[in-house]
């Protein structure tokens, strides 16, 4: 099936900026391009006083699978991560508008590790996270081996992203991933709302609220981009390993 719709879809909704991931046909599994779109409009947002809030969303069942396994293994291949993906954790990790996510069903990946830098984060009750890095010989990203242990503790940091277990939405309720667990069918009306009564507030107040929130109860900007960067040069080293590559042989096996 060709594809002549935009796979990311961004509407303004009053002073809410609506980002939707939109390729259900592949569980919104994201490509170099998406990541690109996601990022602009983020960016956009920002610098647009209109906009006091950001909404993202996925599809029904699927918020993202992560990222698209065919263009992945390409860079694995070639030994890099993809300039793409890392100007969107960039653009997240430099928000200063908050972000709101709602999250039904597959949460893979980078689509878990993306909430970390959300402000608001509501799931339906068949939301599963999950972040297979180790599996593929690979390491944690977006800043996550910073914010998980921070936000969740060791324990069950270490449970999410180096053993790889499913985190259900009661699991991912009970350690702080998100806020609530709201039927699917009321998820993004709830999410709306959520970000509405956001927008409402007095913008410059809104921002430097936000601010001194994530500097005092997670850590700084600053340290949040170096880890970035650290998780980043090491996931490149990790992509070319003996490990990851005979991993990505062992997966292209099981799906043939």
């Amino acid at each position: 099936m060709t594809q002549d719709r935009p796979l990311v879809g961004v509407t303004r909704r009053g002073a809410v900026a609506e980002i939707r991931i939109d390729r259900p046909e592949k569980k919104n599994a994201l490509t170099a391009p998406m990541y690109a779109a996601i990022t602009a409009a983020l960016i956009a947002g920002e610098a647009d006083p209109a906009v006091a809030v950001h909404l993202l969303c996925g599809s029904p069942g699927a918020f993202s699978a992560g990222n698209d396994v065919e263009e992945f293994l390409g860079f694995a291949r070639e030994g890099r991560l993809g300039d793409e993906v890392v100007a969107f954790l960039v653009a997240l990790a430099s928000l200063d508008k908050p972000l709101v996510c709602a999250v039904d069903g597959l949460a893979v990946g980078v689509g878990t590790t993306l909430l970390f830098h959300a402000d608001l984060v509501y799931a339906s009750d068949r939301s599963v996270f999950r972040t297979p890095f180790l599996d593929l010989g690979l390491v944690p990203e977006a800043a996550s081996s910073l914010l998980a242990p921070r936000l969740m503790g060791h324990a069950a940091a270490f449970e999410l992203l180096c053993l790889g277990a499913p985190f259900d939405a009661r699991r991912a309720l009970a350690v702080g991933l998100v806020n609530r667990i709201v039927a699917a069918d009321d998820l993004e009306q709830f999410a709306r709302e959520a970000a509405d009564a956001l927008a409402a507030k007095p913008a410059a107040a809104l921002a430097a609220a936000r601010r001194l929130l994530r500097s005092g109860s997670v850590t700084t900007r600053a340290e949040v981009l170096a880890r970035i960067d650290l998780e980043a040069e090491e996931f490149r080293r990790r992509l070319t390993s003996a490990e990851a590559q005979a991993a990505f042989a062992a997966f292209m096996a099981r799906r043939r």
